[in-house]
């Protein structure tokens, strides 16, 4: 089957109706004549979905109709510029392209060991039953989004009813990396199943610490994960919490960097200087133990409950001169 070709089941063709709300029956030419636009312009709406498809076939729905005119109608009335109309179009299709492979998997996983099926045989279950999943994984994703969006919107009250300086990076924000130690070493020797099973596990209890104690994950890299909070103190009970779930002696033992400043967010990721500092002091820190730079000591220094042991002057690639602070609870 070639890329972007639609099966042909009347199983398959089930669930492309209800999820898609109808037939394919527009080619790139016939949408962008039935919303009176050129070619180009509705393409550089479209091709952020991420979606393959031929200028000439029969790829786009009624309601593909419906969401791409309103944003082009949204973007006429000069409340969207284009470029943002495609950052916003792109910014979900990057994420539900990797939710929809995760919870497709998820599910494979499961009719597999419930059943006693071997994958190909679970695969073709979950084509069969997938339909009836669909409301459920629609209303989950709506409502996880909308208490996302409440929760990141009430932050951002909070700190411009704090002010923010105008010369410095919009947002203050602990940011840290918790590195699992000898990664590769310790996953040498596993197949392709234990090696997703080591990372899934890993990536899944680390996004449960971070947010327990109050932190956001912005990201995991397989033997990494990368995490930003509102405060000082809750950045500090972040890290430490990670180091104390993956302990020296266990299976997975981490070595955290931990680092307070001003950072810019963008395209759901967080950039700025304390974030490579914070990837620098991971690299430095032994097994065990969170790493936090002179600032991040100062700020952290009146909490009684935690203990801060400064140590040698070290020379951090792309960074420079760095007197790290030992990060403990008292």
């Amino acid at each position: 089957m070639e890329e972007g070709a639609v099966p042909e089941s009347s199983t398959f063709a089930r669930l492309e109706q209800q999820v898609l709300g109808g037939p394919r029956v527009l080619s790139l030419p016939e949408l962008a004549e039935r919303l009176g636009v050129g070619e180009e312009r509705l393409e550089f709406v479209w091709r952020p979905f991420g979606l393959p498809e031929d200028r000439d076939d029969k790829v786009f729905t009624e309601r593909d109709a419906e969401i791409v005119g309103r944003l082009l109608a949204v973007s006429e009335e000069n409340m969207l510029g284009p470029t943002a109309a495609s950052s916003l179009v792109r910014s979900a299709a990057h994420l539900t392209d990797r939710l929809a492979v995760w919870q497709l998997e998820a599910l494979v996983d499961h009719i597999a060991d419930r059943f006693g099926l071997d994958d190909i045989s679970a695969r073709l279950v979950l084509l069969d039953r997938l339909v009836d999943v669909v409301p459920l994984l629609e209303d989950q994703l709506v409502h996880s989004w909308r208490r996302q969006l409440v929760a990141h919107a009430a932050l951002m009250a909070t700190q411009l009813d704090e002010g923010t300086p105008p010369t410095r990076l919009p947002l203050a924000r602990a940011v840290g990396f918790a590195d699992i130690v000898s990664f590769t070493a310790r996953t040498a020797g596993l197949t392709a199943e234990g090696l997703a099973d080591f990372v899934q596990d890993f990536e899944t209890r680390a996004r449960d610490v971070v947010s327990r104690a109050g932190g956001r994950t912005v990201k995991t890299i397989g033997d990494a994960v990368f995490f930003v909070a509102d405060e000082p103190r809750r950045g500090a009970t972040v890290a430490l919490d990670l180091a104390a779930a993956f302990p020296v002696g266990g299976a997975t033992p981490v070595r955290v960097g931990l680092v307070w400043g001003h950072v810019l967010a963008r395209f759901g990721d967080v950039y700025g200087t304390p974030v490579n500092l914070a990837a620098r002091l991971t690299g430095e820190a032994a097994p065990g133990e969170v790493l936090v730079d002179d600032a991040t000591a100062q700020a952290l220094a009146a909490d009684p409950t935690l203990r801060l042991t400064g140590l040698d002057e070290r020379e951090l690639a792309g960074i420079g001169p760095v007197t790290p602070s030992r990060l403990e609870r008292a």
